[in-house]
């Protein structure tokens, strides 16, 4: 469903971020985002896609990769299990968030498996359209009250306090030249991600408000 979905949901969700947006509130990722990440320290986006670990917990595995257009590289921002965020609401920082990927509909996942290449603990892609368990679970940490469009932030994991990071390890066949993605227990210049490319989805206007955007 959400693999299906996808080139509706990015052209509704833009139609969304100008004609139902008001204020600034543009300036902050928001719940309900469709976005790329990127590691700034290896300039590689978050990816997955449908290509098994073969050793580990044999789930969907999660890399970088340096190309900017491929479409494996989208991710929507959503809230926990237990608390879901509001559409179009900035994420503060500190929040707890899950990252569902748009073609495959499974979770950043990450558990105490070690990684293939680097023995740190690995990150997979886990559950079936967006639902999946509880440790699909990150914290945003950014350096005010919310995570703002523009500043590098950190995703530390909440069941295993790992965070997300790359170090630069390249997989061969079937996936040459993608990096390694695994949780690492230290913060260091390699768990540093920002934002690019995405639709941002903004509130809705207040009802009778009359007033919008023009494409």
């Amino acid at each position: 469903m959400l693999r299906s979905g996808f080139r509706l949901l990015l052209f509704v969700s833009c139609l969304c971020c100008w004609h139902l947006g008001l204020g600034n509130d543009i300036e902050y990722v928001t719940c309900g985002s469709v976005v790329k990440l990127l590691n700034t320290r290896h300039n590689v986006r978050l990816h997955s896609h449908d290509v098994k670990y073969g050793s580990g917990s044999g789930q969907q595995s999660v890399t970088g990769v340096e190309s900017s257009d491929d479409a494996n590289s989208y991710w929507r921002i959503r809230g926990k299990t237990d608390k879901e965020c509001q559409r179009g609401e900035p994420i503060k920082c500190g929040q707890a968030i899950r990252l569902t990927h748009m073609n495959t509909g499974k979770n950043l996942h990450t558990h105490h498996f070690p990684s293939p290449l680097s023995n740190n603990q690995e990150v997979s892609a886990f559950g079936d359209d967006g639902e999946g368990d509880d440790l699909d679970a990150w914290t945003v940490q950014c350096s005010d009250n919310l995570w703002e469009r523009d500043e590098t932030v950190r995703f530390k994991h909440i069941g295993t306090n790992v965070y997300l990071t790359i170090t630069g390890e390249q997989y061969s066949h079937p996936i040459r030249g993608q990096r390694e993605v695994h949780g690492m227990t230290s913060p260091n210049a390699h768990n540093y991600w920002k934002v690019m490319e995405g639709v941002f989805i903004k509130k809705s206007s207040p009802p009778g408000f009359n007033k919008h955007d023009e494409l």
